[in-house]
């Protein structure tokens, strides 16, 4: 690993590190059972960056691993939305808006496509871009040429981006344009369903499954087979996306599942104050028959909603009440 001189950005303190790829251990002939290309893999061209797809976690930065701060701090090129920007200038890991190196009009409070060049503290410059749905093909194709002029580029993703993420969108849009030669690698997030776990208690502790309302990608058919198969299975169900279609869910969980196994609500976790719901981070616990008398509290793409199995139970102390669902009938001595 060594550092060079951006070669995009003309200043004497901004370097990028430049990585080597380990080679693959696979044979060839095993590639070629695996329908892999049997040719080796070869390091990049010296003067390429790196596109990191970057999982900030559920919100604010606190929840943010380590090393995804690193990267979107060193990165020559942050690709953001909106919401997610103002979630990395919380603490440092953007640079705030007066580091900007050209005007923004008022009506723009983040960087347009072409991009805003910012100074971070240190004197190196980054270039902050808008993302924004509907611009996703674009913005990728951007990033796969900024790579090849030698910059690293962090595109950021909520949450992990394996999970509801960019990920795939990445590599799809590599495939469709033969990008090939960018390399590409995914930085791990905390995802929603484990961030809301975590405020609830312990109700992950078995097995568990997330399932994503969104019918853009394929149909509600698709979609009631998973619910059904996962309430069938015995899984804890973890629900994405509830502002579609969430009540229609409900009612295909509560035709598998008793109505009176442990359900909740979780609203904007890891964002606190900072999140779209207006009673900020929230946590609603509930029961399984009693989820669509909820309605109110399920909005917008910061809820979700986790069910219980009949191993769920609701365990209270001195100070409040937790989701649990414990794996299986051990005692505490078989710990």
């Amino acid at each position: 690993m060594r550092k060079r001189r951006c070669t995009r950005h003309a200043t004497e303190h901004c370097f990028r590190t430049v990585r080597r790829p380990r080679r693959c251990a696979m044979s060839s002939e095993n590639r070629g059972r695996a329908g892999m290309k049997s040719d080796v893999t070869t390091a990049p061209p010296d003067d390429y960056g790196t596109l990191y797809v970057v999982g900030i976690g559920p919100g604010l930065p606190h929840d943010m691993t380590q090393r995804a701060s690193d990267v979107i701090r060193s990165a020559d090129t942050v690709i953001a939305s909106n919401l997610y920007q103002e979630f990395l200038r919380k603490d440092g890991t953007l640079p705030p808006k007066s580091a900007a190196l050209e005007d923004v009009s008022d009506d723009s409070d983040v960087a347009d496509e072409a991009g805003t060049v910012l100074e971070r503290p240190d004197g190196s410059r980054q270039t902050l871009i808008r993302s924004s749905m509907g611009k996703q093909v674009e913005l990728a194709r951007a990033a796969f040429e900024r790579v090849r002029d030698g910059e690293d580029v962090a595109h950021v993703s909520g949450g992990d981006p394996n999970v509801y993420g960019k990920s795939d969108l990445m590599f799809t849009m590599a495939e469709a344009d033969d990008a090939d030669d960018v390399p590409i690698e995914i930085v791990p997030g905390v995802t929603a369903a484990l961030s809301g776990a975590a405020n609830l208690g312990a109700p992950l502790s078995n097995d568990f499954c997330t399932i994503s309302l969104s019918d853009k990608w394929r149909g509600w058919d698709e979609i009631e087979e998973k619910l059904r198969a996962a309430a069938i299975s015995g899984f804890v169900v973890v629900l994405y996306n509830c502002w579609r279609d969430y009540e229609r869910a409900v009612e295909v969980l509560r035709e598998e599942r008793a109505d009176d196994v442990p359900a909740a609500i979780v609203n904007d976790a890891g964002r606190g104050a900072a999140g779209r719901n207006l009673d900020d981070e929230t946590e609603t616990i509930t029961t399984l028959g009693e989820l669509p008398a909820h309605s109110e509290e399920v909005g917008g793409m910061g809820s979700s909603i986790v069910v219980g199995t009949h191993e769920t139970e609701v365990w209270g102390n001195d100070y409040r009440d937790y989701l649990v669902t414990p794996r299986g009938g051990r005692d505490v001595e078989d710990f």
